[in-house]
């Protein structure tokens, strides 16, 4: 069946389905890496495919921007599409001067100013984690592809232009990464009872005030794009 948001049918989706914030992106990895890519869904403009990478079927779609438009998706492809990965590859800001453009950081938990974990009506703060299989794959997968990549806190803003708290804030408490999305998706994936995991490359500093141009972001984290692409392989394996 389809959704409001998502006009792809049973199976269209495979299990493992990279999530970009841009539509764009979405189709630069589906043309760049996947073999005979099929685009599933383009409701609204958020472009899903589905195709093969290195013989193991992968599916990309794009979350838009936000808690809110991850959640929706996030939610759909756990429930409706039956998917058991999704893997959020997207760009986020530097809070940590150990971290430098191009960067690629994997967020091990992601904090938030959002009240997205209210709505499962539990009495405290829940906290956010990615799946640690993904997350120990990713490392691995990492490693072998000889890229350096830190794990941490990433902290999800329900903000981009926040006129009360700078995000800097957080990087006090060792939080590596300011993005939009992670801790929505982390919530989405505990209550499903799936995996998700948040790699994200760095594309601007808010200590040194440096940024990499949005044509740059869409399609020159091949990196990130890369481990994605192989965890994905790896997960069906096991």
């Amino acid at each position: 069946m389809s959704t409001p948001h998502n006009s792809a049918r049973p199976g269209d989706f495979a299990k493992t389905v990279l999530m970009p914030g841009d539509p764009l992106r979405a189709k630069f990895i589906a043309e760049t890496f996947l073999m005979d890519p099929k685009l599933v869904n383009n409701v609204r403009g958020v472009q899903g495919y589905t195709g093969t990478y290195k013989g193991t079927p992968v599916s990309v779609m794009a979350s838009g921007m936000g808690m809110p438009s991850i959640g929706i998706y996030s939610h759909e492809l756990f429930h409706v599409y039956d998917v058991d990965n999704i893997i959020r590859i997207g760009s986020a800001g530097a809070i940590s001067p150990k971290l430098k453009l191009r960067d690629v950081v994997a967020g091990q938990a992601a904090c938030t100013n959002s009240s997205y974990p209210a709505q499962f009506g539990l009495r405290g703060s829940f906290a956010p984690i990615a799946d640690f299989t993904l997350l120990e794959t990713a490392v691995a997968v990492a490693r072998r592809m000889g890229v350096s990549m830190p794990v941490g806190n990433l902290f999800s803003s329900d903000t981009f232009y926040d006129a009360t708290q700078p995000s800097t804030d957080w990087g006090k408490m060792g939080v590596l990464a300011v993005e939009m999305e992670a801790a929505a998706l982390y919530c989405n994936a505990a209550e499903a009872g799936k995996r998700a995991l948040a790699l994200c490359t760095i594309s601007d500093s808010l200590i040194t005030g440096e940024e990499l141009p949005p044509e740059e972001r869409q399609n020159t984290f091949t990196q990130m794009m890369e481990i994605a692409l192989e965890v994905a392989v790896e997960m069906a394996k096991k």
